[in-house]
């Protein structure tokens, strides 16, 4: 059994005011990097006249992250101050995610200057609690490492496929244009037995991508 882990449950959002500065704090679900910083691209665009947008994630790095995201990858954490005072803002909004030990979570404190600056100590308790209070949000829950790939079949399989997908209970989109594709998203423990079953109920017809 692969082992699982501690992540947020959906997105989660708080707002605060400290001193004239209004920060906002978004949580998100992320898989791997790339998840992430689509996120973090969401929030700036977001609030493109906010004053910064901390970003702080925790998801698995490199390739095991695109084939097999919440697997045994290494953990890539990283996070940017986004023009705050070094340190006082990216690293206590990743310490909190490290702390509450939730991971495959992206994480942008949003803040809108006030007038009266903080000090380092100040920024540092605002940007902890714009993450720890999205958390809060979001909620925490325990999940299981998924594995996502696409199931390539003709259009006389096609019926086939769907059935053993929907069977699975796995979490799925169709496309249906020269081909039926199926994206799927599934447990890695299963991942293997739904290739295998696929394969064998269209005597190797599908392809994975």
């Amino acid at each position: 059994m692969t082992d699982a882990y501690r992540t947020v449950a959906g997105r989660g959002e708080a707002r605060f005011e400290i001193r004239g500065s209004e920060f906002i704090g978004h949580v998100a679900p992320a898989d791997t990097v790339e998840e992430a910083e689509a996120f973090v691209e969401e929030i700036s665009e977001r609030h493109p006249d906010a004053t910064h947008n901390v970003p702080a994630y925790r998801v698995p790095a490199g390739e095991a992250s695109s084939s097999r995201p919440g697997g045994s990858a290494m953990l890539r954490e990283w996070a940017s101050d986004d023009g705050e005072p070094s340190g006082s803002s990216g690293k206590p909004a990743l310490n909190v995610l490290v702390q509450r030990d939730v991971r495959n979570v992206a994480a942008v404190v949003t803040r809108y200057y006030g007038g009266t600056n903080l000090g380092v100590g100040g920024l540092a308790r605002a940007y902890s609690r714009g993450v720890k209070e999205a958390v809060d949000d979001a909620g925490v829950v325990e999940a299981v490492p998924h594995e996502r790939f696409t199931v390539v079949a003709e259009y006389d399989d096609s019926g086939t496929v769907r059935g053993i997908v929907e069977s699975a209970g796995v979490e799925f989109d169709a496309e249906y244009g020269a081909d039926a594709r199926f994206s799927v998203r599934v447990p890695v423990d299963e991942a293997e037995a739904l290739r295998d079953r696929l394969l064998s109920a269209t005597s190797g017809r599908v392809s994975f991508a």
